[in-house]
């Protein structure tokens, strides 16, 4: 089982939209068992897959020791693919969580209950876009740390910060094994001169890490979620859909 946080403390990357759609992608095509763990307050990763955010639903009382983590997954219409949903009582947990000694390696402890279980190949966690403790708990929990950047000048600034926190953990002793799994590309368009441009210069500086498959700007992406459906759901013929099977199958053959 590998757990990946998919992570980036700047919104509006498509952090969620990859976590959503990365994750339905390999459960539906490749039919391998998914866990999508929605640890943002926000739960955009709960509603983008048709579910309603409620009290009680979150990891909160799990990470604050009140609750069992198999009680908050929830299966969804597809076969191979659960969930964790989200709820604002998480931005509780930051409070909380802070203020533990063990807030770092708090969630890692609550996930190795599904180590030894083998019910999973792959967990995913869509983290918060903040550098918070619901974060670097997720980094810290993580084999892996999937950085989805936006083709904009300010997402070379935050690729140094995400990059930097993470070493940090890693030398810190809360995860020294935890390791950056790769980049993905996001609203790229070929039209213009800077989306090329960030590509070729994050692919300089990171040559293993980058996918080859880049996340083209797409309308349908963003209206996806409105109706609770993934990409492949809501137009599987679109330029999204393509991007991210793509996407799913390139993460395999790293993985395999």
């Amino acid at each position: 089982m590998k757990i990946v946080a998919i992570a980036n403390q700047k919104g509006g990357v498509g952090k969620t939209t990859t976590s959503i759609n990365l994750s339905t992608c390999i459960a539906t095509r490749n039919r391998e068992r998914v866990l999508l763990i929605d640890l943002d307050p926000q739960a955009n990763a709960t509603s983008g897959l048709g579910f309603t955010p409620s009290a009680g639903t979150s990891l909160y009382d799990v990470l604050t020791g009140g609750a069992s983590l198999v009680s908050r997954v929830l299966p969804t219409r597809f076969d191979h693919l659960s969930i964790v949903p989200a709820d604002m009582e998480l931005a509780g947990a930051e409070v909380e969580l802070a203020q533990a000694d063990d807030h770092l390696t708090r969630l890692r402890e609550v996930l190795s209950q599904l180590r030894g279980a083998a019910v999973y190949d792959y967990v995913f966690i869509d983290c918060p876009p903040s550098l918070g403790v619901l974060m670097t708990s997720a980094l810290a929990a993580a084999d892996e740390l999937l950085i989805p950047l936006q083709c904009e000048f300010f997402g070379l600034e935050g690729l140094a910060k995400i990059v930097h926190v993470q070493e940090q953990i890693r030398l810190s002793g809360a995860n020294p094994d935890g390791r950056i799994e790769g980049i993905v590309m996001t609203m790229y368009d070929g039209r213009t001169n800077l989306s090329r441009q960030v590509v070729e210069q994050v692919r300089e500086h990171f040559p293993d890490e980058v996918y080859r498959t880049v996340v083209r700007r797409s309308v349908r992406l963003g209206e996806a979620p409105s109706y609770g459906q993934s990409i492949i759901e809501y137009d599987k013929a679109s330029m999204g859909a393509e991007d991210y099977r793509a996407l799913a199958e390139e993460f395999l053959a790293r993985h395999r």
